[in-house]
Order: C-alpha cells, then structure tokens, then sequence
C-alpha cells in the first residue's frame, strides 16, 4: 500500500486549489439535496442511511484494490468519522426543515475561519496575520450577503447550522492531515468503513419511522448525498487539503455558498439577483487574496 510520507503540505498549491474546489462544488450541493431528501425521508434516516451507503461504495473499492486497514490511525478516523458521518449531516438535516438552503449556504460561509482555526489547534499550522485578516474579511461579505436582502431573520436552524459546520471544519482538519500520510480517498473511505457499525444500527433503529413515500427526486437526493457529498466530495477535498495546506485551501470554502445558491436557483427555482454574482466576485477576489498570504 503506498502512502505519501511528507508530515506538511507539498507545494502544489495550484493543484490542492483545483482539487479543492472540485470537492467544494460537490459539496455545495449538499443542502439542497438535503432539502429535496427530506420530501421523502426523515433527517435521522438521511443522516444515517447516506454514511451506510456511502460506506458499502467504499468497503467495495478498498476490497477491489486489496487496501489494509491503518490500524494506527483509527482512533483519528473514528473521530473524524462521527463529525463528517453524523455531525455534519445530522445538524444540516434538522437545519433544512426550518431554514432556506440558500440561507444555510451563507451561514456556511463561516467554514473557512472555522477550518483554520482547527487547522491550528490540531494540525499544527500556523496562519499569519494577513491570511486571518482576509478569512475574517471573507466571513463579513458571507454575513453581509445573508443581510442584503433584509428578510433573513434569525431562526432556530441557524444554531444548527453553527453546530454542522463546527462538526465539519474539525473533521476536515482532522481528514486533512490524515491525507498527508496516506492517499486521501482513503481516508474517507477506511473512516466511513469504522464508523459502518453505528451507520447500521442507526438505519435500523429509524427504517420504520424514516419513510414519507419517496419520489424519484427524494431517492436522487439521497443517492447524491450518500455517493458525492458523503464519498466523492472527499475524494477530491482531502487530497487537495494535503497538496495545498489546509489553512490556505480551506479559503476555497469561501465559494461553497455561492455553489450552493446556485445549486438551489437550478434545483429547487430560487431567484439569482445580481447582488448575488456581485459577493460572489468580491468573495472570489478574497480567496484569491488569501492565496497570497503566507501559512508557517
């Protein structure tokens, strides 16, 4: 089994860029197919039977490939299992029962501060000054954006909006850094495949209760959860957070709401104002700001 043996990013910033924002667009789908899911399915049935599924795709291509377990790493994946398997899409799932997707995009948009945060706490790097100051300049246009339109109130769902992006920045960090050892599609697969016990039983526990007769789009829905924003998503954004550092790639974060209002313009028919391509070029031009900025 080949893994990558450097303990900090490689310097293929430009690669780990487009690798992340492949894993960045797929992911932007995620809370409009939330949405479309819970037409046909209950959150705790979505949270669940997405990583189950998600976690027989990736038993049958580490199987395929003759891949060994990395026993001394299962204490991290496990962990970073729970925040990406069940945290992240638990909290979301409630989220879209009582916010708008393009709404829970914006919130999201606190992501990228959020992901270098844990990037320092738990992987050891150290962003500079400049590069917070365009992470904090970056969530003020996201909070910005969700005020524009002057009828975006505060709801409960934003509390569980706050809790899945907690849930996902430290179980991006914890992935991240894991992709510097060993190949990153990997990772989310071995971490699906340890936490599969608890993805069966939570399927189980609610199968009865988890059906409200799905239609062909809830059951796209929930295929897309379960195979790109639970699997292939991955695929592309932990490589890409190893190539490319995580701090810094992590301000690619920064477009996911814009991918994600016009994910929810296409599928579900919201309206896209102008005022939303402007924060999306100003977004845009932060990330591209931040580039520039050194990371220790």
């Amino acid at each position: 089994m080949t893994y990558y043996a450097s303990t900090r990013p490689a310097a293929h910033p430009v690669t780990g860029y487009l690798l992340g924002l492949a894993g960045v667009a797929i992911f932007g789908g995620t809370l409009p197919a939330t949405r479309l899911a819970l037409e046909g399915f209950s959150p705790g049935f979505i949270t669940f039977g997405r990583a189950l599924i998600a976690a027989c795709v990736a038993a049958a291509a580490l199987a395929l490939l003759k891949r060994r377990p990395p026993r001394r790493h299962l204490p991290q994946l496990l962990l970073a299992g729970l925040m990406l398997a069940y945290g992240f899409p638990g909290f979301s799932s409630i989220a879209m029962q009582t916010v708008p997707s393009a709404h829970g995009g914006v919130v999201l948009g606190v992501l990228p501060l959020m992901t270098a945060a844990f990037a320092a706490l738990i992987a050891g790097e150290r962003p500079g000054p400049a590069f917070w100051a365009w992470g904090v300049a970056g969530a003020v246009l996201v909070v910005a954006f969700s005020l524009s339109g002057g009828d975006i109130e505060a709801a409960r769902g934003d509390l569980w909006l706050v809790m899945a992006a907690i849930s996902a920045a430290c179980g991006y960090v914890i992935s991240g850094k894991l992709a510097r050892t060993m190949p990153g599609w990997e990772v989310i697969a071995w971490m699906l495949v340890f936490v599969a016990p608890i993805s069966l039983i939570g399927t189980v526990v609610t199968w009865d209760s988890g059906f409200d007769a799905p239609g062909s789009m809830a059951l796209s829905a929930l295929a897309y959860l379960s195979l790109g924003s639970m699997f292939l998503g991955f695929v592309f954004w932990n490589r890409g957070l190893a190539l490319g550092g995580i701090a810094r790639i992590g301000q690619v974060q920064l477009l996911q709401s814009f991918f994600t209002l016009a994910f929810a313009a296409l599928i579900l028919g919201e309206t896209v104002a102008p005022v939303m391509i402007a924060f999306a070029v100003a977004v845009a031009g932060v990330v591209f700001m931040g580039r520039k900025s050194r990371i220790d």
